[in-house]
């Protein structure tokens, strides 16, 4: 036996009482989960417009799937404390704890993976966001067309909540018409003349949308001819601060995204020892207990104990036994040719 331990009456009644405990702490464990599954689902919908795909979305995905199974799971640990000392209601566990424990390491894997996907997905977020908030920019001046109404208004709160500009930084407005061609005087002849100096047609200029400021800034804020000296008093272009933000919006949201995820990281690492405890103590007491019913003797000592066998040797029963469920159904050539001479046999005439 891996792990025995010897278990009078008094110790098996502890055992249930803190393991009790530990399930609903688990529960609420779970539910924490969950509620961190919600929260990061809805901060990447809310940003939904600015990203290019839904990857990873398959983070909270799996973080409110595990928490709701956790839930479930300690819930049903819950019972089995209060039914391990009672003689008449505890057998009926018996073949679903194997199923429980099946559920509980599965959860555990699950949690892990979470942490190691969060790490893993922030190369896809990174080009996610790269694309999205591109296409962003681009169609800020699209304010009329069905779709994309609300662009602009997406960007203005995303570049002053978290305080950024552009895509990389605040040159990728001079690379886009921001502006739109319904609030363009086409009489005039400073429009005229950059649209006709670009060869697409379209009105760029070296400025960017008022979101892009930094209100902390004691100076006014230059929104437009920011690469021209000449057009502001007292400024330099390659040493003034542009009183704009100097971050750009990808890096920014990638800060806060992989904020989010590596803080989730410690909880979700405490969670998986606190189920892992769980399920090594269930183990203990379902093992204390059937040995006790065994010797009929309730209130006696009895072993604890986590495998009946050593390690090598589980793995070979459990590796026999899976084979054995691959095989069930199947039909077997040597045994159906078997039955195919009978058959033969039986239907030819005796001579």
């Amino acid at each position: 036996m891996l792990l025995r331990m010897k278990f009078t009456q008094q110790r098996r009644v502890r055992l249930a009482q803190g393991l009790w405990l530990m399930s609903w702490m688990a529960v609420l464990c779970g539910a924490f989960i969950f509620t961190l599954g919600i929260y990061l689902k809805i901060e990447l919908l809310r940003r939904a417009e600015v990203m290019d795909n839904t990857e990873i979305h398959v983070v909270p995905n799996i973080l409110m799937m595990v928490g709701l199974a956790s839930i479930g799971t300690n819930w049903v640990a819950g019972r089995v404390c209060q039914d391990s000392l009672d003689a008449t209601r505890f057998p009926r566990w018996k073949v679903l704890l194997l199923a429980w424990f099946a559920v509980a390491a599965l959860l555990c894997c699950l949690l892990v993976a979470v942490v190691v996907l969060s790490y893993a997905l922030q190369g896809h977020l990174e080009e996610s966001l790269k694309v999205g908030l591109r296409n962003g920019i681009r169609f800020y001046k699209d304010t009329d067309v069905p779709g994309r109404c609300f662009q602009k208004e997406t960007i203005d709160r995303l570049q002053m909540e978290f305080r950024c500009c552009g895509n990389s930084n605040f040159k990728d407005w001079f690379e886009v018409q921001w502006v739109s061609n319904r609030y363009l005087d086409y009489t005039s002849k400073d429009v005229k003349d950059r649209i006709r100096s670009n060869v697409d047609g379209r009105y760029l200029l070296d400025g960017v949308p008022f979101s892009c400021c930094n209100p902390a800034s004691p100076r006014p804020c230059l929104q437009y001819h920011l690469t021209d000296n000449s057009a502001h008093y007292n400024y330099e272009y390659q040493s003034e601060d542009l009183n704009l933000y100097p971050r750009g919006c990808r890096q920014a949201l990638i800060d806060y995204y992989m904020g989010l995820m590596n803080s989730t990281g410690p909880g979700v690492l405490s969670v998986v020892l606190i189920q892992m405890s769980v399920l090594v103590s269930l183990r203990y007491l379902q093992t204390a207990v059937e040995g006790a019913m065994a010797l009929e003797d309730p209130e006696g000592d009895s072993d604890g104990y986590l495998l009946e066998k050593g390690v090598k040797e589980t793995f070979e029963e459990v590796k026999a036994n899976v084979l054995n469920m691959l095989k069930f159904g199947q039909i077997d050539p040597t045994a159906a040719s078997e039955d195919a001479d009978t058959d033969n046999a039986k239907e030819t005439p005796a001579s």
